[in-house]
């Protein structure tokens, strides 16, 4: 099954979101990551979601994202050329043997200790999907407490002018 990335804009309103997702359990889909963000206009919302599926399976969920009412844009990014981030909290065990280990994979993946404790650093980490799991893979046996992520978010990339 292959991940599919959406992007949605949609009225910034009580309720859409309720009907965006309720469309995927409806149909039986899964929601891998949902964000939802306000735009530059307030009135209008950014829904980033990755759900799984065949190439039909995604064609069927545009189809049906684009039929609710307060669904502004769709775009399947894809096999679009695009940005696609994620950030995460990682709350991992800071035991003094592995202190300096941690600091040097923070500055490695270039990533923030936001929060330190006598047992614990907390780590900011922004990046790819793969990088994350690089770096979780990498603090796992060091004892990662707690995590909290974003999910991806993503915008497409601007075409290229050709200069003349």
């Amino acid at each position: 099954m292959q991940k599919h990335t959406i992007s949605l804009l949609v009225d910034n309103e009580p309720g859409v979101l309720a009907r965006v997702s309720g469309l995927f359990s409806g149909r039986g889909f899964n929601i891998a990551s949902l964000c939802v963000a306000e735009t530059l206009d307030p009135s209008i919302s950014r829904i980033t979601l990755v759900t799984r599926g065949d190439d039909a399976v995604a064609e069927q969920i545009t189809k049906q994202l684009n039929k609710l009412i307060n669904v502004i844009k769709v775009t399947n990014l894809t096999a679009t050329a695009c940005v696609e981030r994620e950030m995460a909290l990682i709350k991992v065990s800071a035991k003094a043997d592995f202190r300096a280990e941690i600091l040097r994979m923070v500055d490695i993946f270039r990533c923030k200790v936001v929060d330190v404790s006598p047992t614990h650093y907390t780590i900011e980490v922004t990046g790819t999907a793969e990088k994350l799991a690089a770096i979780l893979s990498l603090l796992k046996p060091m004892g990662i407490k707690e995590i909290a992520r974003t999910g991806a978010i993503a915008l497409p990339r601007e075409k290229k002018q050709r200069s003349v």
